[in-house]
């Protein structure tokens, strides 16, 4: 049995397909992964033994730029991005018998699936992006929506036509180009009828937050069993746990000066700092010994090390310190973060810092919350609920579908 996984985007929307990865190997299945050319997606999938193949850009040269990405940017790379996957795709799928997609708006996958008549699904990790009559669609590019709109399944609507707009022309050249139908709606049509979450039902729960039928199968996570480099190490043991500070591949979108920041913010509760770099470059703000800087590293190994972790609140970063039992502060910045940092707050396990310009005094008060021993108490608690078995639900699920088709 082989099975094709693939998604584009950040480590957020590589790491669980890793993971996955894994546990459909550890069933005896081939396994292909498509995913954006970056090295530390490679070297990710290469701790499973799975070979990375090429989708697309990097990640990082479209998002590490000295601003965010425009609307303009967003409506050159989706037509790529679809090109890019009938293309790619359609030869790994070949001696495949079931395609999985994730991460930024997988227009193209499905095609492939259908064209080669194999099941198809679609993941995400988050409810955020789904429609609901509960809340919101988030920003997209596009024609914006009126502030005074307030009937949410118009919102969607109106979602779904921007979907349209960025995929659309590009989807119906591909599907013309192996001789299938064009489709009347982008969104829906990637989505499909059940969607499979791939998210912790304790920090996500999805049930009646969205019209479609989900599948929850946990969060997909990927074991890390490497050890902390020796210099980090000696740092942890030499003094009471400090506080992880790191933004992972924000790049532009990390807040203003939030090295200086958080370095001022620890210092005020008499605590250290771990500061990793990740995209935006994070640096040391001067040469005292209470920072130490790092770059890749095992964050499920640091996590339990902390005091506090403060994040962007990505998905993975936010599973991963809630699996520690590491208390949190989310200083969200785009799409899903601002949900994430409510399911914290929400569960007593640290604080949401709404503000996008953090200051010290204010980063320092979130930190206090976050540095309580009730609230500590709490994230303790919290931990011992975390699902780590949602790859191993994912991957049976997947082979199943896959030896109920005929891939011929």
């Amino acid at each position: 049995m082989r099975v094709l996984l693939t998604s584009w985007g950040s480590r957020g929307d590589v790491e669980p397909l890793a993971g996955l990865a894994k546990e459909l190997n550890g069933l005896g299945a081939g396994v292909t992964v498509c995913a954006p050319p970056d090295e530390e997606f490679a070297a990710l999938l290469a701790r499973t033994g799975v070979p990375l193949v090429p989708l697309g850009p990097a990640v990082r040269s479209v998002v590490s730029g000295p601003r965010p990405p425009t609307a303009q940017d967003a409506f050159r790379l989706a037509p790529e991005l679809v090109a890019a996957r009938f293309r790619t795709l359609a030869a790994a799928a070949r001696e495949c018998d079931a395609l999985l997609a994730a991460g930024l708006m997988p227009a193209g996958a499905r095609d492939v699936a259908e064209k080669r008549g194999i099941p198809y699904v679609y993941a995400c990790f988050h409810v955020f992006g789904l429609p609901s009559p509960h809340f919101r669609p988030g920003s997209r590019p596009g024609t914006p929506s009126s502030p005074e709109e307030t009937d949410h399944r118009k919102l969607w609507e109106q979602d779904a036509q921007r979907v349209d707009a960025l995929y659309g022309r590009a989807l119906g050249e591909g599907r013309a180009a192996i001789g299938l139908p064009p489709v009347d709606n982008v969104r829906d049509h990637v989505f499909g009828d059940r969607p499979w979450l791939a998210a912790d039902p304790v920090l996500c729960p999805s049930q009646g937050m969205t019209d479609l039928a989900l599948e929850q199968t946990g969060a997909w996570l990927l074991p890390d069993e490497r050890p902390l480099p020796a210099e980090l190490e000696r740092f942890l043991d030499a003094g009471e746990p400090p506080v992880y500070v790191g933004f992972g591949s924000m790049a532009a979108h990390a807040p203003e000066d939030i090295a200086r920041v958080a370095v001022e913010a620890s210092r005020a509760h008499g605590r250290r700092l771990v500061l990793a770099r990740g995209w935006a470059g994070l640096a040391p703000v001067d040469d005292g010994g209470d920072c130490f800087v790092v770059g890749e590293v095992n964050q499920q190994a640091l996590f339990r090390r902390v005091a506090a972790a403060v994040h962007h609140g990505g998905a993975g970063t936010t599973t991963a310190a809630a699996r520690a039992g590491a208390p949190q502060v989310v200083v969200p910045r785009i799409a899903d973060q601002p949900y994430w940092a409510e399911r914290v707050a929400e569960l007593g396990i640290g604080a949401a810092h709404y503000s996008r310009t953090p200051t010290a005094a204010s980063l320092a008060a979130a930190l206090g919350t976050a540095l309580t021993p009730a609230t500590r108490t709490r994230a303790g608690a919290v931990a011992g609920t975390i699902r780590t078995d949602g790859a191993a639900v994912a991957a049976r699920l997947l082979l199943d579908a896959a030896a109920g088709s005929d891939p011929r």
